[in-house]
């Protein structure tokens, strides 16, 4: 019988795997210098907005978002397609012109891929990144006194299933879009000139799952406050109307008995902070006497920005009104 993949790959015999299947963060890093380690990662999945354009724009900025969640620099992608022999044309290109923009708009070099035939269309990207091996960000690390700052609103998955059930209003679908599309890389280099002690980026786990795994690694408690979070407009309209992704449940099952909730909030608003992001925002634990700092060059580099919460003494996570 096989032995499980953490034991067969023990980190005790590659000393330059600096983060690796045992930490579970957001991409693996290898260090092949002494002031050099390669980021690496890989995602995709399938169409959540109706134009291809932006759909390869959002699965692009989403990959590369890890990256930066490590605090790296995209150097090189490859394509990850899955197309059915019927899609046009001209949509497969038009998912590719997206993808390919972002990675531009990353200074990143698009330098092949690979494609299957599959009855629904996927579309991802696998991103090689660079990072000094000292100045690597992982979710373990977070101090009680830290500050936790979020820097894209939440929202997308509410509103992007209510696309996919024709009660989205387009204003709200555009707003959410553009935020999806919106690379990480301004926030991370930020972050980098200022230095944090910790740092995920919010996808598919939602805010309470990655906020969970930053509590776990960290051996600390984060307590958010409801009204301090940032909703795309139309989010919440929707989240009272049930207009949940099914992720948003399993989410629930998973981490709900780590989550401590104000009993003033609503089980709308519960299952919001439950409900799975695409290409969110990143999460960051500052230390206080960064803070001013790191918010001062936020609003340099343009980069949106909410303090959301704090680090405390404990474990699991607690949401306040």
């Amino acid at each position: 019988m096989l032995r499980p993949l953490q034991n067969r790959f023990d980190p005790r015999h590659y000393p330059d795997v600096l983060v690796g299947l045992g930490e579970g963060d957001d991409a693996a890093v290898y260090r092949i210098a002494p002031d050099v380690a390669i980021v690496q990662t890989l995602d995709f999945f399938t169409p959540i907005v109706d134009d291809p354009y932006d759909f390869g724009a959002i699965a692009a900025a989403n990959s590369l978002s890890d990256i930066y969640a490590m605090g790296g620099e995209a150097v090189l992608a490859l394509n990850i397609c899955g197309f059915p022999d019927n899609l046009p044309e001209s949509i497969v290109a038009e998912i590719l012109r997206g993808g390919a923009d972002k990675v531009a708009e990353a200074g990143a070099v698009l330098v092949g891929g690979h494609t299957v035939r599959d009855n629904e269309p996927k579309y991802g990207l696998s991103v090689m990144g660079v990072v000094h091996p000292d100045r690597v960000l992982t979710k373990a690390g977070a101090r009680p006194g830290d500050s936790l700052i979020l820097t894209k609103p939440l929202g997308v998955g509410v509103i992007t299933t209510a696309l996919k059930r024709s009660a989205a209003q387009p204003a709200h679908v555009a707003a959410a879009v553009a935020s999806m599309k919106r690379l990480n890389r301004a926030a991370a280099q930020a972050i980098q000139a200022v230095g944090v002690h910790a740092c995920t980026d919010i996808t598919g786990f939602a805010l309470l799952g990655h906020g969970m795994e930053m509590a776990q690694k960290s051996g600390v408690r984060l307590r958010f406050y409801l009204d301090r979070l940032p909703f795309i407009e139309g989010a919440i309209e929707y989240a009272e109307q049930q207009m949940f992704p099914g992720g948003a449940c399993s989410n629930q099952r998973m981490y709900e008995p780590s989550v401590e909730f104000a009993p003033q909030i609503s089980e709308a608003m519960r299952m919001l902070l439950f409900t799975p992001e695409t290409s969110g925002g990143l999460l960051v634990a500052v230390p206080p006497e960064h803070l001013p700092t790191l918010t001062a060059r936020f609003e340099a580099a343009d980069v949106s920005h909410w303090v959301i919460g704090e680090v405390v003494e404990g474990k699991g996570i607690q949401v306040l009104l």
